[in-house]
């Protein structure tokens, strides 16, 4: 028998460790992310998104998919961060305030897409600011990159509160809410 059969594992895939974590957490928020985006019916065949007045700055669709893509991969990276440090004090909050932080996110696509909620999507995307505020500030004290990681983040969620409020100043009569649906 060779001694390397007998050697520990390697230490980026250790118990703990951000390559584990991470292999974990990246592919997971990329296929909730991916799936309430699909379900929502967040895509260009969307009748009634398609029929909407949208602002000059918004960005072409598939803009939007890669854009997300790349933000989910930098959030997820950012919580395996978090979940590989060991023993740090408010490691259980920071993971608590994200994953809340993520079920608010996937509430947003179906809320605007699905039910045509203009204005209950806003009042989503602002909570959902917050919460990735103090996410950031709790990763902070944890992790400073992961932190930082958050930061893309933070401003695509500010520019999506811009288009949402600019939407529903544009079309106040295609907000279900407005219409009583």
């Amino acid at each position: 028998m060779s001694t390397e059969s007998l050697a520990p594992p390697s230490p980026w895939f250790a118990a703990g460790s951000f390559a584990r974590a991470a292999l974990v957490a990246v592919p997971a928020i990329l296929f909730a992310g991916g799936l309430a985006a699909r379900v929502s019916g967040s895509t260009e065949t969307n009748a009634w998104y398609q029929s909407l007045t949208l602002p000059v700055f918004q960005p072409p669709g598939p803009l939007f998919g890669a854009a997300w893509a790349v933000l989910y991969t930098l959030i997820a990276l950012a919580f395996a961060l978090v979940w590989a440090t060991r023993d740090a004090p408010g490691k259980r909050g920071a993971i608590a305030l994200f994953a809340l932080g993520f079920v608010i996110n996937m509430t947003w696509s179906p809320l605007f897409f699905r039910f045509h909620m203009i204005a209950a999507a806003l009042a989503v995307l602002v909570v959902m600011l917050l919460v990735a505020c103090l996410t950031a500030a709790a990763f902070y004290r944890i992790n400073r990159l992961a932190a930082w990681l958050m930061l893309p983040y933070v401003l695509w969620l500010c520019f999506a509160g811009v288009l949402n409020t600019r939407v529903l100043m544009l079309n106040p009569m295609a907000d279900a809410m407005q219409l009583g649906v």
